[in-house]
């Protein structure tokens, strides 16, 4: 067999992550192949938009927009998939396995939703599938998960993932400022896209948090099975409120071991304002990995841009190089796990959490009572409470903090004092963790 003398690489998908993967393999070429022991070979870029100058030389690199150019080309040995979305990403990136093309994707809504048929397709191909850069960015979670961290039964990942969510809630923090206003300024910025609704809603974060889940603990994550909520309903009040408390708002992606079933959910949670990830502002993102062995473990970085998640793609091609060169693809499995298990996704209604309430409510004698009664009949407990300011007869802020409750019970002692004619307007409930984030 003759030894391979370098690695040829084509992309789909010249956007932004597409313009900083081929920048990082021209640019850092030398020690790219230093590292690798042979070099990468950008081939071909396939785009839609092959004209707009992105200000990389590009000296020998075929231009197409046609993705089969890609991956039908016989001298390409690994596909990298970026134009994201799920079609025609899935097809693109099906039909390069067929070919038994190796391939890097930066994709997590694509794997979230079909990544068990992506993982199958290439095992069965004896192809490898990376994927370092669907969860946050340029922070190498995904290789510390599946091999950093491979000797622990992992405890818990807590995490800000979502760098537009981030700064949103940073500039109300720091600022006070109203969620509305701050979205459009990130909006201006290039922060959030112009139709926002997966990022501020939680949807990105619960895309990457079904990645996480399955590497962390070996089981397939139907996405439909992750609770997720966004920050659009959050305001300057209840951080106001949270400040008082001693605590900050983060949107987290939360996926745990319990009682043997997984949770995984995602939602603004108050985090006493000392921890570690309560300390990460603006557009970074952050991960608390807790293993039996290794304790707690943070990682903090860029989780967004053309670099920073370039980065990640070329960690991915420079891998799967060297399992080329060494002529032993498949030494890692795709999803870290040789035999997996079906584990139980917790249901959100089995949650124990401590939780922060504020209510409307009239300032009239026996409320606090009356509110207190109906958490006591549900077996939530108040560890403290602040209410701001006085006027009779009119409604005012009334925050609560819990102990330990069960989800189900919150949810029906809520439903039972929504209906109370102390009560002038909906209860905002965000959850509270103190445990190892």
């Amino acid at each position: 067999m003759t030894a391979k003398k370098s690695i040829t690489v084509g992309i789909i998908g010249f956007g932004t992550v597409g313009a900083g993967t081929a920048r990082i393999l021209i640019e850092n070429g030398d020690i790219i192949r230093r590292r690798l022991g042979a070099p990468v070979v950008l081939k071909t870029i396939s785009d839609l938009d092959i004209k707009r100058d992105r200000g990389i030389p590009l000296k020998g690199v075929q231009l197409t927009t046609k993705a089969q150019d890609v991956f039908s080309d016989p001298d390409i040995d690994i596909v990298v998939e970026l134009i994201g979305g799920y079609k025609p990403a899935r097809e693109f990136i099906l039909e390069a396995i067929r070919n038994k093309k190796h391939v890097v994707t930066a994709n997590k809504a694509l794997l979230a939703l079909h990544g068990e048929e992506l993982y199958a397709a290439a095992a069965a191909s004896g192809v490898t599938l990376g994927y370092e850069a669907s969860v946050a960015g340029g922070i190498p979670i995904l290789a510390a998960v599946r091999n950093g961290l491979a000797a622990n039964n992992l405890k818990s990942i807590y995490g800000i993932v979502n760098g537009t969510c981030n700064y949103i809630l940073t500039l109300m923090t720091n600022a006070g400022r109203k969620f509305d206003e701050v979205l459009k300024e990130a909006q201006s910025m290039g922060y959030a896209e112009a139709d926002p609704t997966f990022d501020i809603e939680g949807i990105d974060s619960a895309h990457k948090l079904a990645v996480l889940t399955m590497l962390a603990f070996g089981t397939p994550v139907k996405f439909e099975d992750i609770y997720t909520e966004g920050i659009s309903k959050i305001t300057p009040l209840d951080i106001d409120f949270a400040k008082d408390l001693g605590y900050k708002i983060k949107l987290l992606a939360i996926t745990k071991m319990v009682n043997n079933e997984v949770e995984a959910r995602v939602h603004p949670t108050m985090l006493p304002e000392t921890y570690p990830l309560a300390t990460v502002d603006g557009v970074f993102n952050a991960l608390s990995v807790t293993g039996d062995a290794v304790g707690s473990t943070m990682f903090y970085g860029r989780g967004a841009g053309d670099m920073p998640t370039g980065s990640a793609v070329v960690s991915d091609i420079i891998d799967i190089g060297r399992e080329i060169l060494a002529g032993c693809v498949d030494r890692a499995p795709v999803t870290a796990f040789r035999e997996r298990k079906q584990l139980k996704i917790r249901k959100m209604d089995d949650i124990t959490s401590c939780y922060y309430l504020r209510f409307s409510a009239l300032d009239k004698p026996g409320v606090l009572s009356r509110i207190t009664g109906v958490l006591g009949k549900n077996n939530i407990s108040i560890s403290s409470m602040i209410q701001k300011g006085r006027k009779a007869d009119e409604a005012v802020p009334i925050v609560m903090m819990t102990h330990d409750a069960v989800e189900r019970d919150v949810r029906k002692a809520l439903d039972e004092i929504k209906t109370l004619d102390c009560i002038a307007g909906t209860t905002v409930v965000i959850r509270v963790e103190e445990g190892n984030a």
